[in-house]
């Protein structure tokens, strides 16, 4: 067996959920021509937040980087859903991570290092990518970090 997708990420100990279903009238993903547009991923494991809050006032750094690879590993489930095969994957072209953020926390890029450090370790070169990292007042359930992602179609 080559070295897979699948693979990377058993070596990591990660395995992908089932790809969420919308909580509202919106999909969790929509192809146009070679891309694929994820809607925001929330860290869940198991159905639950992994973390909860704002950055700098309830969540430290290092749960914010934890909360943004479950975002990734979210990601990386509704890509599958899309693409029936993560080896579909071309590469990740950008992610926009919002950081629920204490009016005085500046660290969004760091929480961000998250999921950018684990979609390079998944994917490799295709794993790199552009980014936006934006601090936000709140995000839904209360949620420490949401990325949403736009990945080309190998």
């Amino acid at each position: 067996m080559g070295d897979t997708i699948e693979k990377r990420l058993g070596e990591l100990g990660v395995v992908l959920p089932v790809a969420a279903a919308p909580a509202a009238n919106y999909l969790p993903f929509m192809r146009s021509g070679n891309l694929v547009f994820t809607a925001g991923q929330l860290p869940l494991k198991d159905g639950k937040l992994v973390a909860s809050g704002l950055l700098g006032r309830d969540v430290d750094v290092a749960t914010g980087k934890e909360a943004a690879k479950y975002c990734a590993i979210n990601i990386l489930a509704q890509a599958k859903a899309a693409l029936g095969s993560l080896e579909a994957i071309g590469k990740v072209v950008k992610i926009t991570v919002f950081v629920a953020s204490a009016p005085d926390f500046t660290e969004q890029h760091l929480v961000a290092n998250g999921a950018s450090d684990f979609l390079v370790a998944v994917l490799g070169d295709a794993g790199k990518h552009a980014r936006s990292a934006v601090g936000t007042a709140s995000l839904p359930l209360n949620a420490p970090v949401e990325i949403e992602a736009i990945i080309e179609v190998a």
